[in-house]
């Protein structure tokens, strides 16, 4: 989940879009302004798509990541 800029939404949309490991991008009404699903095999592997990635976008002022375990 992230806060950007105002106004800034579509153009960071279309920026996860394009990342390795973005499954789905989606705009929300709420505390935050996106919700993205990554896919990560390791947490190695999602602090880089976090940290190196996402938080570098310039319009993205804050993140918060929830870390869920899918069972089968």
């Amino acid at each position: 989940m992230m806060n950007v800029k105002v106004g800034r939404d579509r153009d960071v949309v279309s920026q996860l879009r394009g990342l390795k490991g973005i499954k789905e991008v989606y705009e929300v009404y709420a505390v935050y302004d996106i919700v993205a699903i990554i896919e990560a095999e390791t947490m190695a592997e999602l602090n880089e798509i976090v940290n190196t990635e996402i938080r570098k976008i310039e319009s993205v002022t804050s993140t918060n990541t929830i870390i869920a375990e899918k069972y089968p």
